[in-house]
């Protein structure tokens, strides 16, 4: 049966409603896209997709400044890089926002985040400064009227915005204590919208953007990904080629 959450995530893909929309990318997706060697799919999304394709300061930080000092990363940094240079993957000046404003939005969700979850009278730490950053461009890009979805395959930031009930009772086996949520915090991350690499993969797939032609090739890219830190189930990656009508 087709998954229907997982269609409406990738639903924005076809937007064609004119409205001006916008993807925000975390570090993980970007890097495991260029380990695998497809940021040519990150290109051909970005002409179809008509729309802004953003990285915060503090995501360029990670994903190309530090590993470009690091010669086991500078080869993906470099290819970050050009995306960067060609203005495929741009920075949130491009839509008239600061980055002051986004530093202080994110001290914001840092601290809803990471004091949403305790145990044993203790706030668990949920996110980083990257992952934080992306929440506040998407939250000051809401606030401006402009549709978009944070591609992210980090699980627990996913879990906290889709699932903080599911990201609860994985804290409670991870750490053998009783978790509380703070209703107020986790309420503040419910209308963000996700999208993963696997999704991204689909997209580009289903679009005919991927240059790799054979049978196998949506099979082979879905599990790349997922070697690579999305976290997806053998079972979910089935569920998309099922969709995609790929025996």
């Amino acid at each position: 049966m087709a998954n229907k959450k997982f269609l409406k995530k990738t639903k924005i893909s076809n937007d064609n409603s004119g409205q001006q929309k916008v993807i925000v990318f975390d570090s993980g997706v970007l890097i495991s896209f260029s380990l695998n060697g497809i940021t040519e799919i990150i290109e051909d999304l970005k002409k179809d997709f008509k729309g802004k394709f953003l990285i915060t300061s503090e995501i360029k930080r990670e994903i190309i400044d530090f590993p470009l000092k690091i010669k086991r990363f500078e080869l993906e940094a470099l290819k970050l890089k050009n995306l960067f240079d060609r203005n495929i993957l741009e920075p949130p000046s491009s839509i008239d926002i600061k980055d002051s404003e986004i530093f202080q939005k994110t001290n914001e969700i840092l601290d809803l985040a990471n004091n949403c979850f305790v145990g044993d009278g203790k706030a668990i730490k949920l996110i980083n400064g990257g992952e934080a950053s992306c929440l506040a461009l998407s939250t000051l890009l809401s606030q401006k009227g402009i549709k978009n979805v944070l591609a992210i395959d980090e699980r627990t930031t996913r879990m906290l915005v889709e699932n903080p009930e599911e990201l609860k009772n994985f804290l409670e086996r991870k750490l053998h204590v009783k978790i509380k949520i703070c209703e107020k915090s986790s309420f503040f991350f419910k209308n963000f919208k996700i999208i993963r690499s696997p999704e991204l993969v689909y997209v580009a797939y289903k679009k005919n953007l991927i240059k790799l032609k054979d049978k196998n090739v949506l099979d082979a890219l879905l599990y790349a990904v997922k070697f690579k830190g999305a976290s997806i189930s053998n079972e979910e990656i089935e569920e998309m080629k099922k969709l995609a009508k790929v025996n």
